[in-house]
């Protein structure tokens, strides 16, 4: 069925193709080799470090005409081996995207289906590319361009498991039971800045009875350019409840960043979450949740925080400065981070010291060709007594972490 499936979808798109203002089918297939000694967590005195080779398979195919914009994002993730050579079936491939894109007006559109929904730095909505799944959403949005500086989106959400006759509880697959945001963009020359608001709403048991808690985010981003100068910050509230307590949960960060010339940037920045003192007894939720952002992207590349893990903790406070050179097909980055909790951390009755390590980020890129990019990394792990006892582990265990990617993503056809 999936086969003909897939037929029925490439006959449809070359067939449009003739008579419809764009059609474009890409792909994209992108093994990465890891190896993971200390990878999310501190690697334990009898554990040793795992290698392993994912894939990422993605068949992408847009459909453009006067009114109406339609994407369409099948997509297979495996482990090389995961799969035996004479299995019957294969890992099950999936729509990353689906959705479709009514044009009312140059000023208005209705997008509606699986999506990726991405704004700012992708700080608390992000498409989490480098996670072979990525991340996308059952949305329904109303874009609003407003005048050529303007912009304002408005979103929806609200998840079920399946179709039912009467209420049942949501088994929180997408990690919500709904939400509504509003997220708005105004450009002033070299200054632009962005405000969102996001009611998220969670299901959690209120003694046997099913119930969804509403957390609300606000705040936004502003970021200036002059010359080969440009500096961002960031600031954002959470409030309301959470799985019956109130919340109360704070966000910064600032960024620099300076371009002497082409090619060459040197970033110095700060990012501040709030946290939890582990020796805190009352329930209020202290600890910010960066929800659907991009979490790799930020706080070191061995995601030790925020990366299905930090959460309700201590919070953090993250100092960093990257150095990233680009000449032709060739790029190389180098960025030291310099953690610390925001809140602190004990343990048992002894406060620890809130430094909790130093990270060491190096990548290096090399353009193959159009359509062929690979890239290796490798990070370090500097870790102390109190990053063991967040994460558990040995922080004298040689906690480093290397991968190599190469990715392919050629244009199949184009009638543009």
């Amino acid at each position: 069925m999936k086969k003909h499936f897939i037929s029925i979808l490439f006959l449809l798109f070359f067939t449009l193709g003739a008579s419809a203002q764009y059609v474009n089918l890409s792909a994209e297939l992108r093994p990465r080799l890891e190896n993971r000694q200390g990878y999310k967590s501190l690697l334990a005195e009898d554990q040793e470090a795992a290698s392993f080779v994912s894939q990422r398979t993605r068949l992408n195919l847009a459909f453009t005409q006067e009114n109406l914009h339609m994407g369409v994002s099948l997509q297979n993730v495996r482990v090389w081996g995961d799969v035996s050579t004479l299995a019957a079936s294969d890992k099950a491939t999936a729509f990353h995207e689906a959705w479709a894109e009514a044009i009312l007006s140059p000023a208005l559109s209705l997008k509606f289906g699986r999506q990726e929904i991405v704004y700012d730095d992708s700080r608390i909505f992000g498409n989490v590319g480098w996670a072979q799944q990525g991340r996308s959403h059952d949305a329904m949005l109303a874009k609003f361009t407003l005048d050529s500086n303007r912009t304002l989106h408005l979103g929806f959400a609200m998840n079920a498991d399946a179709q039912t006759n009467t209420k049942v509880a949501y088994s929180n697959a997408a990690g919500y039971k709904n939400f509504q945001y509003a997220w708005y963009h105004h450009k002033l020359g070299r200054l632009g800045m962005s405000l969102l608001f996001l009611n998220n709403g969670v299901n959690y048991d209120n003694d046997g009875q099913q119930a969804v808690d509403y957390s609300r985010t606000f705040g936004g981003r502003l970021y200036y350019k002059i010359g080969n100068i440009t500096t961002d910050f960031s600031s954002y509230y959470q409030g309301g409840q959470l799985a019956g307590n109130t919340m109360n949960a704070r966000y910064f960060s600032g960024n620099l960043t300076f371009r002497p010339r082409a090619g060459v940037s040197l970033k110095l920045g700060t990012e501040y979450l709030s946290g939890k003192d582990m020796n805190d007894t009352s329930s209020e939720v202290k600890s910010f949740v960066p929800l659907y952002g991009t979490n790799h992207k930020f706080n070191g590349w061995m995601d030790y925080f925020y990366v299905g893990n930090h959460g309700g903790s201590v919070g953090l406070l993250d100092v960093y400065g990257t150095l990233a050179f680009k000449t032709g097909k060739f790029s190389a980055s180098m960025t030291p981070h310099f953690f610390s909790s925001a809140a602190d951390v004990y343990r048992g009755t002894e406060k620890l010291e809130s430094r909790l390590g130093t990270e060491l980020d190096f990548s290096l890129g090399y353009k193959l060709s159009k359509d062929i990019q690979c890239n290796a990394g490798y990070s370090r792990m500097y870790a102390t007594d109190s990053m063991e006892v967040l994460q558990g582990g040995d922080k004298d265990s040689g906690n480093q972490w290397a991968w190599l990617m190469i990715t392919f993503k050629p244009t199949l056809f184009s009638n543009n």
